[in-house]
Formats: structure tokens, C-alpha cells, sequence
């Protein structure tokens, strides 16, 4: 399928892959700022944003292959990624198969380990229950400092400071995307993340990691780089689990000072 997705700006293209979530729309922290200084691509994963579901399985395979076919179609060879979340994970599955350039992942999945996967899903299937149930009331509750830090504790490290157009996208998308479930399903009951030799990389990695990540908790990084051991890590102090809400203009200079 042809991904939906957005192109803002102008330079070396940079493309963009979300997490569980908004679609293209969770970088809307960060994407015009991103966007002065390249061309900014980011698309809406299958059944997420306004892209249709995939016909067939949904794996993390099958997810990452969306991906890849959209760089080819798009002539996008080299191209370099980042990814948040599930879409950390998949952006350093595209590097392990060698597809793109410079690979920046936030706080990436699939380097749980089997105990730290059981409280991931344990924990996030009740808080995604809970925000379909309320889907209603979003709006006025994440609107609400005492609101958003009652139903984003387990995301954001301070979420009573962000605003609620920050927010609304993601926690809405966890409501309303026809392939949450899906997606969770293969992040929870799929294969773990498989690492990458030294050297056998297309370009750089750098991976950013929340020192108050609830979701990919910290001890996480060191399986990540441990598997990836090209990479790069950088710690983002008073962050949670996503940098584009808790430090955006960090993550913003990070981004652009890891890819070429």
C-alpha cells in the first residue's frame, strides 16, 4: 500500500515513524521545527492516521515492510529515519536489514526482557481500555492539568506541564486507531528485537532513551546497545517515554545533529 503521509520543509529528506498512537501527528511537537532546517517525511503507519489497516498479519515484520516498500516507491533510497517507540524499534529493524542511512531511535521497544514485557502489557492494555472508554472526554480532561497527570502518568515525566494539543493526538489515536490492538499484540506476543554486528549498518545510530521512561524503562538501553553496538546513546534527563513532549527542542537538536 502507498502510506499516507506528510512532507514539510526543504534539504536532505528525513523520514519520520510514529508509535502506537497519533499517526504522522504525534511529531507535531517537533516537526516544524525539524522542517527549517530538512525536508521532513512522515508517514501514518497501516491502520494508524489515515492509513488503511494491512490485509494480513500485523507483525512488527510486516509493519517495518510498509516502511521499507514506502522508501522505495518514493525514491528514498538512503534515507535517513527516526522513529519513537514501536517506531524506535522499527526504525533499527530497518537498519539492521541495511535499508536507509543515519538511524535515530527514542525510546525504543523490543528490548524488554521477559518480566519487563509482562508489566508493559499488563499495564498499557488497562490505560488503552480506559482512554477508549473515555474517548468522549478527552478534550476537557487532558485539558486539565490534575486530567492529563491522572491518564499520562505512565507516559510523560511531567505531564501536568504539557499542553493538551501536545497530547490529544497520541492518547486519541490509542483510542481510535483501527490497529492498536494489533500492534500491542505484536510488541507484547511477537519476537523481540534482533541486534545488528558492528559495522554492518548503513550509517550512524543513535539511540535516545528517557531517564523516566515508564513504558521502555532505562535498563533497557543497555540490551539495546548492547545488540546494536554501532550506536550512540544519549540520556534525556526529566523525560519520559516520549522526547517530542518532554524535551522538544532537545530531541529536535538531537535529530538533526545525528543525521545527515
Amino acid at each position: 500500500m502507498t502510506l499516507n503521509h506528510v512532507r514539510r520543509g526543504s534539504g536532505r529528506p528525513l523520514l519520520l515513524v510514529h508509535g502506537l498512537g497519533a499517526g504522522w501527528r504525534s511529531w507535531s511537537p517537533i516537526i516544524d521545527e525539524l522542517a527549517a532546517s530538512r525536508e521532513v517525511i512522515a508517514v501514518d503507519l497501516p491502520g494508524f492516521g489515515e492509513s488503511p489497516p494491512l490485509a494480513g498479519e500485523v507483525s512488527i515484520a510486516t509493519l517495518t515492510d510498509s516502511v521499507a516498500e514506502f522508501i522505495r516507491e518514493q525514491g528514498l533510497d538512503g534515507v535517513s529515519t527516526v522513529g519513537q517507540s514501536m517506531g524506535g524499534r522499527m526504525v533499527l529493524e530497518l537498519a539492521r536489514r541495511g535499508v536507509g542511512g543515519d538511524t535515530v531511535a527514542l525510546d525504543p521497544g523490543g528490548f524488554w526482557s521477559d518480566r519487563e514485557l509482562a508489566v508493559f502489557g499488563a499495564t498499557l492494555r488497562p490505560s488503552i481500555a480506559l482512554v477508549r472508554a473515555l474517548r468522549g472526554t478527552l478534550p476537557a480532561l487532558l485539558g486539565n492539568p490534575v486530567g492529563r497527570t491522572l491518564l499520562l502518568a505512565q507516559l510523560s515525566a511531567r505531564p501536568w506541564a504539557l499542553s493538551r494539543e501536545t497530547v490529544l493526538p497520541d492518547v486519541r489515536g490509542l483510542a481510535e486507531s483501527p490497529s492498536t490492538g494489533a500492534a500491542l499484540d505484536a510488541l507484547t506476543k511477537g519476537p523481540k528485537q534482533q541486534g545488528a554486528p558492528a559495522g554492518t549498518v548503513p550509517g550512524r545510530v543513535t539511540i535516545g532513551w528517557g531517564r523516566r521512561d515508564l513504558v521502555t524503562v532505562p535498563k533497557q538501553a543497555a540490551r539495546a546497545t548492547e545488540l546494536f553496538p554501532d550506536a550512540v546513546l544519549h540520556w534525556f534527563e526529566r523525560c519520559g517515554h516520549f522526547p517530542q513532549w518532554d524535551a522538544p527542542h532537545e530531541a529536535t537538536r538531537l535529530i538533526l545533529d545525528s543525521t545527515s
